[in-house]
């Protein structure tokens, strides 16, 4: 059976509960081509049966709603069914297993969740900010995986009393700090004026690269494998 999630945490619990039984479920929130009269199930949240799932996975291991938060962030189309199956051997085993790397499942949760880990800790160095004519600052990226929220508390304490908007143009969402409140909102596209000053700080960038640059040294496999080319798309120093 095939269980259909909207992605988000309530539906993901509300199935994981409904397919407990189900050895060979498989969840998802990804488009799914299906075999012939393989059944399925659109799971809508149920916030009573989340909760419980939630109650009852808690008692086991009061750390696993976090790691299912940022399995639930990853970028890779079988998230869900990494999840359920670490979350699934929690239940069988009453306990944490996190530390038991010998067990698929948790092997699986463990590299999932340090790739999302790590993508969150590399975007602190490669986020570049636009200067609007407002005063406010506008981030464009586009991360392998949902963590753009997540990148707030960094900006905030790095840029007291400025406003800034984190704009994931390809999850088309933004991460907004008004200099007060925090809050995410849908965003398709963005009409950005930008200040007067802000082509000055793009030729800044440029000149700073090209002053720790080194052509007749350039390591540029080594460079790709400390700065992703997927990322250069929203970083001024390399346009």
């Amino acid at each position: 059976m095939i269980y259909f999630t909207d992605g988000t945490k309530e539906s993901f619990l509300t199935a994981f509960l409904l397919s407990y039984g189900d050895e060979d479920a498989y969840v998802t929130s990804a488009q799914k081509q299906l075999a012939l009269g393989q059944e399925t199930i659109f799971v809508s949240a149920d916030a009573a049966r989340a909760e419980r799932a939630e109650q009852r996975l808690l008692a086991f291991d009061k750390g696993c709603m976090k790691d299912l938060s940022f399995l639930l962030r990853s970028g890779e189309e079988n998230r869900e069914q990494i999840a359920l199956r670490y979350l699934r051997l929690v239940a069988e085993k009453k306990a944490p297993v996190r530390e038991m790397l010998t067990e698929e499942p948790v092997l699986a949760a463990s590299e999932c969740i340090r790739r999302v880990t790590f993508e969150l800790h590399r975007m602190k160095g490669f986020v570049r900010f636009l200067e609007c004519a407002s005063g406010a600052l506008y981030a464009p990226l586009s991360p392998d995986h949902d963590i753009v929220d997540l990148l707030v508390p960094h900006f905030r304490a790095r840029l007291p009393g400025f406003p800034f908007v984190l704009h994931d143009v390809s999850r088309k969402k933004a991460a907004i700090y008004d200099g007060k409140n925090i809050f995410t909102a849908p965003l398709a596209s963005a009409e950005v004026a930008l200040s007067a000053n802000e082509a000055e700080w793009q030729s800044l960038w440029k000149r700073y690269y090209r002053s720790v640059n080194i052509p007749s040294r350039e390591r540029l496999r080594q460079m790709r494998g400390y700065m992703p080319v997927r990322y250069w798309k929203f970083m001024p120093e390399f346009h």
